[in-house]
């Protein structure tokens, strides 16, 4: 037998020593012994020397002070059973027993396979899905209040429901309709597809981390989901709903329905974003929920620069007079203090809805679809309206405001009546 070959005893496996270290392994059949091939598409560094079982698929690098290092599987028999053991991606060990020795084969061929071609699944982690949902969240780049809505609903319908204590690698597509099927009795359709948006994102990263093969969530059947057409506020309901609010408040109403801001652009308005003598106002920031930080807008179309238009100028200007800014914020409570959200919906807009007599379920962003409305109204174009609510295209304005745009209608009626009228005229001809 050559040098690049040689045969190994059938009961034990002593690898030459080699700087003074050397590995045994028992086994129960013959194995030659050959040197390192490199693997094509193997995981990770491929050792600059080394050899192969071919028999036992196994792969040794070369000794270092602890010994001969383990990089791909082996099989031992111990008390009449089969121990499979392999080094996971990353390095760890993993092991799995068989009542037959075909079965441990197969499942290493599996398991080299599977790390070949980056399909390895650690069915090892004992990790919940509540668990990695909190690990996700922390790690997305979310907005502050996107981050905060995020954490609210994996806390309040992921991890505080069963599927929350569930091990990751044994979660089923069936348990998870079933989820849906019990969200669905508390939750409106819309909020639960938000929901369910979450989860998906959630199991599409933990495939990505090969915790799981595939996503359970994938094929999720949920409640269809019916949009309500916008019906906007108009002018003479916008005017009751702002007498109906404390004076301090009354401008903020007027403000948000002459600009089109969000609630949280609103609050953020200081004296020097609006210019009284270009009639302009500039938006760059809103304010957090909890209204002690102010933070980039929604998205970078957010920061935009709107027409003042003169009946929001003369409001602004005897709200300044008789409510001085605090630190330069146009609107602040009587403390001086900046608005919270919550409380300003809850607190302060809620009840003027309901002494304006304005429908149930009207909230702070009924005032940007009014601005929306009057511009549609007045034949402004759709892309310039998507402009000023600083949205990112107008496809949303148009899946929104659609309905409102002046016109349609009639310019329906004309085009149907136009073209019966001409294959009329023709027909006509035709039969002359």
């Amino acid at each position: 037998m050559g040098a690049e070959e040689r045969s190994v005893s059938r009961n034990s496996l002593t690898m030459p020593r080699r700087q003074g270290h050397s590995h045994e392994l028992a086994g129960d059949e013959a194995i030659r012994l050959q040197p390192w091939r490199n693997l094509s598409g193997f995981p990770g560094r491929p050792p600059a020397a080394g050899f192969a079982w071919h028999g036992r698929r196994v792969i040794l690098e070369p000794p270092n002070r602890k010994g001969w290092n383990l990089i791909m599987g082996h099989i031992t028999k111990r008390s009449g059973h089969y121990r499979a053991r392999w080094l996971d991606p990353d390095g760890r060990e993993r092991s799995r027993t068989f009542s037959r020795k075909a079965d441990a084969e197969r499942h290493l061929t599996a398991v080299e396979g599977a790390k070949l071609s980056g399909a390895y699944i650690d069915h090892a982690s004992k990790i919940t899905l509540a668990e990695y949902a909190r690990e996700w969240a922390a790690t997305r780049p979310h907005r502050p209040t996107t981050a905060a809505r995020t954490a609210y609903l994996i806390s309040k319908h992921i991890a505080r429901n069963k599927i929350g204590d569930r091990r990751l690698s044994t979660l089923r597509a069936s348990e998870l309709q079933g989820w849906v099927a019990e969200r669905s009795q508390i939750l409106a359709p819309s909020t639960l597809r938000l929901v369910a948006g979450v989860l998906r994102s959630i199991l599409s990263s933990a495939v990505q981390d090969r915790l799981i093969a595939s996503s359970p969530a994938a094929r999720l059947s949920l409640p269809r989901s019916e949009r309500e057409r916008v019906v906007p506020l108009s002018t003479v309901q916008v005017q009751a709903l702002a007498d109906a609010m404390p004076e301090r408040c009354r401008a903020m109403v007027i403000a948000q329905a002459g600009l089109g801001l969000r609630i949280g652009e609103l609050m953020a308005l200081r004296v020097t974003d609006i210019n009284f003598l270009a009639r302009t106002a500039r938006i760059d920031w809103q304010t957090s929920p909890d209204g002690k930080q102010r933070v980039a807008p929604k998205t970078p179309r957010s920061r935009r620069t709107l027409p003042l238009p003169n009946m929001v100028a003369e409001v602004l200007a005897q709200h300044i007079a008789a409510f001085p800014p605090v630190d330069g914020l146009l609107f602040t409570t009587k403390h001086g203090h900046p608005w919270r959200h919550e409380y300003y919906g809850s607190r302060i807009f809620a009840p003027a809805v309901r002494k304006a007599g304005l429908p149930e379920g009207t909230t702070t962003h009924a005032l940007r679809h009014h601005f929306a409305s009057v511009l549609l109204a007045a034949g402004e174009s759709v892309v310039a309206v998507a402009e000023l609510l600083g949205h990112e295209n107008a496809q949303l304005v148009l899946s929104t405001y659609g309905h409102l745009m002046v016109g349609s209608e009639d310019r329906m009626r004309r085009a149907i009546d136009g073209a019966w009228k001409a294959d009329g005229q023709m027909t006509a001809t035709a039969h002359g």
